[in-house]
């Protein structure tokens, strides 16, 4: 009998395999990034396809078995049906840095809160911060990673994972250096 695991996830991207299955890419809070394949998910009947939308937050069950990771059950948080377009286009945009960056399975809170809270931020009805919201949600990333140092922009952004007006006014004020410090980390990691 195998072990089964209850964690927050994020789906990060998914893709079709064989007839009615999907592999799922899903950032977790308890194992980092996960790659798990979900049997039958793409039927009418099935009861995880809802809840295994792209770009939505909620729990999964989890299984490890004898070749990788399977979905064994899922419920949705918050869901990017609906949401507004730059919302979501943004998070797709940190979700494919993700992807980039993160090699495998590692737990990492900060990071699983920052994706959250971003998450959380751009899935709202009106979104007018989004570009700001994205550029504080990739600095994140990149410092939870260690392509960034804290020390190096000398600001408070990167004790937390909010993105509240006062902490979007912070980074809108430092707008130039967040965007030369991403410049410079991305061209360091040659991807």
């Amino acid at each position: 009998m195998y072990q089964k695991y209850q964690t927050e996830a994020i789906v990060l991207s998914a893709y079709e395999r064989g007839e009615a299955d999907k592999s799922f890419a899903l950032f977790t809070s308890e194992f980092g990034l996960v790659r798990a394949r979900a049997s039958a998910v793409r039927t009418e009947r099935s009861k995880m396809r809802h809840a295994l939308q792209l770009y939505t937050r909620g729990t999964v069950a989890l299984v490890r078995g004898k070749s990788g990771w399977r979905l064994a059950g899922a419920s949705a948080t918050t869901s990017a049906m609906g949401k507004s377009s730059e919302g979501i286009a943004a998070f797709a945009r940190v979700a494919n840095l993700t992807l980039r960056l993160v090699a495998g399975e590692e737990r990492n809170e900060y990071l699983f809160s920052a994706l959250a809270q971003a998450h959380e931020a751009l899935m709202k009805e009106n979104v007018e911060t989004a570009p700001m919201i994205e550029i504080v949600a990739v600095a994140r990333v990149l410092y939870a990673l260690g392509y960034i140092s804290n020390e190096a922009l000398k600001t408070a952004l990167f004790t937390h994972t909010m993105y509240a007006p006062a902490h979007l006014d912070e980074a809108a004020n430092l707008r130039e250096e967040l965007l030369a410090s991403i410049n410079r980390a991305l061209s360091q990691t040659h991807l």
